[in-house]
């Protein structure tokens, strides 16, 4: 099972870990580890490419231990509110979506939120 846990800070989401293989099906041909690994590199890629702004990720595949976080959503670390508004909400899309596929994959998926402060330097 894969457990999602998203970061939230006054409301604000900023970040995700994800822990753990889907074990839907063998590595390789695991669609659901496939459309989870498709989307965290979506946000990615987002943040960072078409935002221009600090994500920062790191990337386990021996664990399947994922960690993407970025404190441009959050307002004592970017000053533009539509940057932070369009990266919270990015983040906070994926966790919907998530929870969509819970529905289905309630045996290989567990979506939760923890509210957390941002607690990285970089």
């Amino acid at each position: 099972m894969t457990k999602v846990v998203f970061f939230r800070s006054n409301g604000v989401f900023w970040g995700f870990e994800e822990q753990g293989h889907t074990g839907y099906a063998e590595s390789g041909n695991d669609i659901l580890c496939s459309a989870l690994s498709s989307m965290t590199m979506l946000i990615i890629n987002a943040i960072e490419v078409s935002y221009a702004s600090d994500v920062n990720y790191e990337i386990d595949e021996e664990t399947t231990n994922v960690r993407v976080t970025s404190r441009s959503a959050l307002p004592d670390w970017e000053s533009d509110e539509r940057k932070r508004y369009a990266i919270s909400g990015l983040i906070m899309a994926y966790y919907y979506q998530l929870n969509d596929l819970v529905e289905d994959y309630y045996d290989y998926l567990d979506v939760e939120v923890i509210e957390k402060d941002y607690d990285g330097n970089k």
